[in-house]
């Protein structure tokens, strides 16, 4: 056989190999977007109706996401001794979290050592059943956990009229055949420099701050000037390398905003009396872990609860948010941002 029909040969049996295993590997995890010109938001069905992206159009995602995990467990395997994976962004708990593992029976070592942690592994990355797909609107079906005995129903929306603001509604049913008591927990995972304010009585109360110190870890500094909460970012002390703790609120009105990478977003919700929620959470609850000049520097959790609820069998109770997103080049000052925060919560009709 001539030289030039054997290169001609190799050639095509390593196409045929190359196409042979590209046939043969599964596909990557879809990701669902929703956009117009003002935001978008990118959803994981495969990762129970995870939010992965959220930002005004063409701007940097304000969510923190853990890219290593995604890339390396793309897929990962649901089961009762699964541990927690970092993949961050944001997503649906329920709550409160002392009763995570003490009502269940398919782990029983977690159920006797009441263990709280790590989440509901069927309600954090049990794939999601895509029920709408429309441009503007997706709903998606959660699988039913046996651990927390409920399932989750997901829908993002797109408000109209109002092309800043996605409408995030979930729905949670009992799928017991006893009742069980839970409520709606989201969280949403962002950076941790993110310039962060709730809204809090002018006296302070209604806060209470917990510092997780340790050897590494200084605990946290917060401010409540105007009547609004947040967390400096202090230099950690002497001998340590970051910040961290968390915060547990009844806010003064059902909101928090935040700054960063030259955008403000706000998080609305229906604010709820102080008797509605578990005593053990607030509705509104941050999260820190901060280490200055590490990378990544760690993350911010932004938590809001929803009223806890006892639900007969195939009961139901539901939750929204409304996520507002709006480029911001002003400056990075207390003062002008709060100014900007005070024209957003006017434009969007929220006290």
């Amino acid at each position: 056989m001539r030289l030039s029909a054997l290169i001609a040969a190799a050639v095509l049996a390593v196409g045929l190999a190359t196409s042979s295993a590209s046939a043969q590997a599964p596909p990557g995890p879809e990701r669902l977007v929703l956009e117009n010109q003002q935001l978008r938001l990118d959803v994981l069905p495969s990762l129970g109706g995870r939010v992965l992206h959220f930002g005004a159009r063409g701007a940097p995602n304000l969510l923190a996401v853990g890219e290593e995990a995604l890339r390396e467990q793309p897929r990962p395997r649901v089961h009762s001794n699964a541990d927690n994976i970092g993949y961050l962004g944001h997503e649906i708990w329920a709550g409160p979290q002392r009763d995570w593992w003490t009502d269940q029976a398919v782990n029983p070592a977690r159920r006797a050592a009441a263990a709280e942690w790590p989440p509901d592994p069927w309600l954090a990355f049990a794939e999601a059943k895509v029920l709408t797909r429309e441009p503007q609107r997706l709903v998606l079906e959660g699988a039913e956990s046996p651990v927390s005995g409920v399932q989750l129903t997901q829908t993002f929306a797109i408000v109209p009229q109002r092309p800043d603001t996605v409408e995030l509604t979930v729905e949670m049913r009992n799928v017991r055949r006893t009742a069980v008591a839970r409520d709606i927990w989201f969280n949403t995972r962002v950076h941790p420099e993110t310039r962060i304010y709730v809204p809090v009585a002018a006296d302070g109360s209604g806060v209470r701050v917990r510092s997780d110190t340790d050897s590494a870890y200084d605990g946290l500094v917060s401010s409540t000037a105007d009547g609004l909460f947040s967390l400096e970012l202090l230099p950690p002390g002497e001998g340590t390398q970051g910040r961290r703790g968390k915060v547990f609120i009844q806010p003064r009105a059902g909101w928090i905003a935040g700054f960063a990478a030259g955008q403000a977003f706000l998080i609305h919700f229906e604010h709820q009396p102080l008797a509605r929620i578990h005593p053990e959470q607030g509705q509104v609850e941050l999260y820190l872990d901060w280490k200055p000049g590490a990378s990544p520097t760690g993350l911010l959790e932004l938590e809001v609860h929803a009223p806890y609820e006892t639900l007969q069998p195939g009961e139901a109770t539901r939750a929204h948010e409304w996520w507002v997103v709006r480029r911001y080049d002003g400056p990075d000052r207390r003062d002008a941002q709060v100014a900007f925060l005070r024209r957003m919560l006017a434009e969007a009709g929220v006290e």
